[in-house]
């Protein structure tokens, strides 16, 4: 029996986590700690200045309940602090330690590393197409009616 053809949205899913993936055990083979996609994903959408928890989720997508158990997480690691917010005597800001930041670092390093992979498999012209396909403006998302 031959599986059904995939739709858009599934290869996207598949096709971030196989770079979720790369980069997660990248990091851990590196001798970084292992971290979760959803913690990596916060780490990945922090300001450097900090970000707050609602900020986090929505960014990520998550709920705030979700953001804020990736984020005291992060915090116990290490690689993460939580501070005043000097707008708001009322609010906190999240953002990375030192070694968060040098996690970080590393982490962006691997990525660029895993996007070279992803070249040389696909074709670099493919790989640049890819880019700018997915960083063009696409507008707000269609509301259309079933066929």
């Amino acid at each position: 029996m031959s599986e059904p053809a995939r739709n858009l949205p599934q290869l996207l899913v598949q096709a971030k986590r196989w770079f979720e993936d790369a980069l997660l055990a990248s990091m851990q083979a590196a001798g970084e700690r292992p971290v979760t996609v959803p913690q990596a994903a916060v780490f990945a959408t922090l300001d450097e200045e900090g970000t707050s928890i609602s900020e986090l989720a929505r960014r990520v997508g998550v709920t705030r309940q979700t953001a804020h158990q990736a984020v005291r997480s992060l915090i116990g690691m290490g690689l993460l602090e939580q501070v005043p917010d000097p707008a708001s005597g009322r609010s906190s800001l999240v953002r990375a330690t030192a070694e968060g930041a040098r996690a970080h670092q590393r982490a962006l390093a691997t990525i660029a590393v895993i996007e070279g992979v992803l070249a040389e498999r696909i074709g670099a012209a493919t790989a640049t197409a890819l880019r700018q396909a997915l960083a063009a403006p696409w507008g707000e998302p269609p509301l259309v009616e079933a066929p």
